[in-house]
């Protein structure tokens, strides 16, 4: 399975807003709230099915709508594609 990078979620992100809608997701964004960044719970739940169906992650939503920014999403979805030592 690939590995969820930053990079990764932004595409995602842009996907869940859509093209007309795509916030500007440049540089070291992963410490900005999703709600500065554009995106409402209703994308941040979008982006977890995402995750769900290109990565196989599977979180919850009060998991997923607790992490505020990227980095905390990076940090739950990382954790569990992790492979098992």
């Amino acid at each position: 399975m690939k590995p969820l990078t930053l990079a990764g979620l932004a595409t995602i992100l842009r996907e869940v807003a859509g093209e007309d809608d795509a916030a500007p997701l440049e540089g070291d964004f992963a410490d900005v709230p999703f709600a500065e960044l554009g995106y409402d719970s209703i994308a941040v739940l979008e982006m977890a099915a995402c995750l769900s169906r290109d990565y196989g992650v599977h979180l919850s939503d009060e998991d997923v709508l607790g992490t505020g920014t990227p980095r905390k999403v990076l940090e739950l979805a990382g954790a569990e594609i992790a492979p098992a030592p």
